[in-house]
């Protein structure tokens, strides 16, 4: 339990059975120059152990989720912050979407998530990461 509340990098909880959050993940993984980010589906132990500690369901929260040290962020917040933090040239235009209204944003958001098997699919397990990013994720 110890090891992963003690990684000095965020932690993005996602969907490990959605080919949409999947499709998101491998690309985080591309341009996460600055390796800041670890990993782990939603359905993993490490996810239990981070639910457990901030008293959140986070598989029921429909939500792709960062764990940062001081706590975790979710929906539009979760996505923009992610985007804000990779090395590609327009990550400084994702200002420009905080300035729509928190509420919109994750409008938009659940209505998205509440689609996403239906327009992308869904596997039957999480998936397996290749050897060379699989020290990044959680299990």
């Amino acid at each position: 339990m110890e090891p992963v509340l003690n990684t000095p990098k965020d932690i993005i909880l996602f969907d490990g059975v959605c080919n949409f959050c999947n499709g998101y993940i491998n690309y985080v993984i591309a341009y996460d120059h600055r390796n800041q980010f670890n990993f782990a589906p939603l359905q993993s132990g490490t996810a239990a152990v981070l639910s457990e500690k901030y008293k959140t369901d986070f598989e029921r929260l429909n939500s792709i989720i960062v764990v940062r040290e001081n706590g975790f962020l979710t929906q539009s917040r979760a996505v923009l912050y992610i985007l804000k933090n990779l090395n590609v040239w327009w990550s400084p235009l994702i200002n420009l979407a905080y300035l729509i209204p928190n509420i919109i944003r994750n409008w938009f958001y659940t209505a998205f998530a509440k689609k996403r098997y239906s327009l992308f699919g869904r596997t039957e397990s999480c998936m397996i990461p290749t050897a060379e990013v699989r020290s990044r994720f959680l299990t």
